[in-house]
């Protein structure tokens, strides 16, 4: 089970349950990545709708990594993802809710 108070969520990925978290290292390893600007933007992005896929796969890949998980993005190009692209979407926008509110504020 995910505990939320730490900021984690969960997400089905090839039938087996991952918990993902944003750790500090996860987040530097996920603003790294970004492309396009910083971690506020990426935060402004998800805000206005305008995310796009490779925002939603770097955070998945960044949460997975702070829970421990091993892997790369290219683990994931042909992983089943329980719930399918939608709900990893909302996995992401959960984990980024978790890694910047204060305790209590999500939820």
């Amino acid at each position: 089970m995910s505990n939320p108070w730490r900021g984690e969520v969960a997400l089905e990925i090839d039938g087996q349950r991952h918990v993902m978290r944003l750790t500090l290292g996860a987040l530097a390893e996920l603003e790294a990545m970004l492309e396009d600007g910083t971690l506020l933007d990426l935060v402004r992005r998800f805000e206005s709708g305008s995310c796009s896929t490779r925002d939603v796969l770097a955070l998945i890949v960044a949460g997975l990594r702070g829970g421990g998980w091993p892997g790369t993005a290219q683990d994931l190009v042909s992983a089943e993802i329980g719930g399918g692209p939608l709900l990893a979407a909302r996995a992401a926008a959960e984990l980024l809710a978790h890694a910047f509110a204060l305790p209590g504020e999500t939820g």
